[in-house]
C-alpha cells in the first residue's frame, strides 16, 4: 500500500474513534456551552495537541516501554482515572451554582484555561496511545517513510481538533446554550456522573490488570 493509502486508512479509523462519545466530548461540549465559542475552539485545539503528543509517543515506541513495564501503564491508568474523577467532582459541586455566560463581545474568557483543561483530559487516558500504536503497527510498513512520520501527527491534529471544533461550534450556538441554562444542575450532574464513571472504569481496568 502506498504512503497515501496508509495515511488515509489511519485517518479514517481515527475519525471514527474521535466521534465516539467519551470524556473529551463531555469536556469540550460543556466548555463551549458554559463559557464561549472561543473557549470551545481553544478546547478543541487542546484535544488536537493531546492527540499529537500521543501520536508522536506511539511513533517513538513508548508502547513497547509500557508493555515491558506493566506497572507504568497501570500507574498511568490510575492517575488518568483520578484526574477524570477530579473533574467530575468539580462539575458536580458546581451544578447548583448560577452561571454567568460569556457573550460574543465579553472579554472575560479563559481560552488558555480551556485549552489546558482539554489537553489534560486528552492526556489523562493512556488508552489513546494504545489505539494509535495499534493502528500504526497494523497499517504502517516496517520502515516508516519520512513523509508519513511528518504527516501522521499533523493528520491526528486535524482529525481531533477538527471534530471537536465542530462539537464546540454546535454546542456554543444559542439554542443549545439556552437549553443548558434552563436545566444547568441536571446537565452538570449528568456530565459529572458520566465523567466520574469513565474515570472509575479507567482506574478499575488498571487495577484489574495487576
Amino acid at each position: 500500500m502506498s504512503s497515501a493509502g496508509v495515511f488515509i486508512s489511519i485517518m479514517a479509523a481515527l475519525v471514527v474513534g474521535a466521534m465516539s462519545p467519551g470524556p473529551s466530548f463531555v469536556v469540550v461540549s460543556r466548555i463551549a456551552i458554559s463559557r464561549s465559542r472561543l473557549d470551545g475552539l481553544a478546547a478543541a485545539i487542546g484535544m488536537g495537541a493531546g492527540g499529537v503528543v500521543f501520536a508522536v509517543l506511539a511513533l517513538a515506541g513508548l508502547t513497547a516501554l509500557l508493555s515491558q513495564f506493566e506497572w507504568l501503564y497501570i500507574l498511568l491508568k490510575v492517575a488518568g482515572g483520578a484526574y477524570l474523577i477530579y473533574i467530575a467532582v468539580n462539575i458536580w459541586r458546581g451544578a447548583g451554582e448560577p452561571l454567568e455566560v460569556c457573550e460574543a463581545g465579553d472579554s472575560h474568557r479563559a481560552p488558555r484555561r480551556s485549552f489546558m483543561t482539554a489537553l489534560l483530559t486528552q492526556l489523562s487516558n493512556p488508552k489513546t496511545i494504545i489505539v494509535y500504536a495499534s493502528l500504526f503497527a497494523a497499517l504502517l510498513p516496517r520502515t516508516v517513510p519520512l513523509d508519513l512520520m511528518i504527516a501522521l501527527p499533523l493528520g491526528v491534529f486535524a482529525v481531533e481538533a477538527g471534530w471537536y471544533s465542530i462539537v464546540a461550534l454546535a454546542f456554543s450556538a444559542r439554542h443549545p446554550r439556552r437549553l443548558y441554562l434552563a436545566a444547568k444542575s441536571w446537565f452538570d450532574r449528568t456530565a459529572g456522573a458520566v465523567m466520574g464513571g469513565l474515570g472509575l472504569r479507567l482506574i478499575l481496568s488498571g487495577l484489574s490488570a495487576r
